[in-house]
């Protein structure tokens, strides 16, 4: 390391490292996610450190300490491009969303019917618009779908800019299904005439202007994310828009937002005014 031009940088990786409890934080990842980063890492340091003192020993010119940090940092923090590049030319990037470590374990089936809270109701418009979409294969709820196509789709959809300001769920008709795909996806509203980047293994849809009952809960803790969601539905179920002069429109897809706590959980469901009798 005295050798190293980047000696001193390399120290701060390491007190990094060490503050930051990144070893800590990739062999608790294994416990919760199918992903052995350390083990790879490990690896991947391993080769490149016996590669580069042979080299070195036969008289090459190389910087340990750079192959070192580069080596052990190479799966740390990689969203697909330099920070630079994405300054210059936004892109969607894989952003780190820990939801299907966090709320795992919490998962619940059933409602409590005795501790059911308030559930507002208000109709919304939507314009015509676009979706870009990450399909699944059979999935028709969030745990399903992420064991599908993995949670980091949710990352790479909070990097886009939308039309409301943030990735959506949605279960689909089948009118918007392609033959052995999922029901329940995840993705991104933008307009209609968008012609920007669509990510990798993504697809795009276009949905009608429409209008929707949203159905929002009350604010709630996050260890009780599941009977929100399933309050607000049991809501949803039992509720008859006829009473405001409307009918379900099952032709556009079911809409899910992000379940945060602050501001309760929130489920859209297309409407159409009622036909006169």
């Amino acid at each position: 390391l005295k050798a190293s031009a980047v000696a001193e940088d390399y120290r701060q990786f390491l007190r990094r490292w060490r503050e930051e409890y990144v070893y800590e934080l990739l062999r608790l990842g294994r416990e919760v996610t199918s992903f052995r980063t350390c083990e790879h890492i490990a690896g991947v340091h391993h080769v490149s450190m016996t590669v580069s003192r042979a080299f070195k020993a036969g008289g090459g010119k190389i910087d340990l300490g750079l192959i070192s940090a580069a080596a052990a940092g190479h799966d740390i923090g990689k969203f697909g491009c330099k920070p630079g590049e994405y300054v210059k030319d936004p892109v969607p990037i894989r952003l780190f969303i820990p939801y299907g470590v966090k709320f795992k374990e919490l998962r619940k089936d059933t409602v409590d019917m005795e501790n059911l809270q308030s559930v507002f109701v208000q109709v919304i418009r939507k314009p015509e618009r676009k979706v870009i979409l990450k399909r699944g294969v059979r999935a028709e709820d969030y745990f399903t779908y992420c064991a599908e196509v993995s949670c980091e789709v949710w990352g790479i959809l909070a990097s886009m800019d939308s039309l409301c300001g943030e990735p959506v769920c949605l279960w689909l008709p089948d009118g918007y299904r392609k033959p052995e795909t999922s029901t329940y996806v995840q993705g991104v509203e933008v307009a209609s005439d968008y012609a920007g980047d669509i990510p990798e293994g993504f697809d795009d849809i276009t949905l009608p202007a429409a209008e929707y009952l949203a159905f929002q809960g009350e604010p709630f803790k996050g260890e009780d994310y599941s009977q929100a969601i399933l309050s607000v539905q049991y809501a949803m179920d039992h509720y008859d828009p006829a009473v405001i002069g409307y009918e379900w429109d099952d032709s556009n897809p079911r809409i899910q937002l992000e379940p945060r706590g602050e501001r309760g959980y929130i489920e859209l469901r297309a409407i159409k005014r009622r036909r006169s009798v």
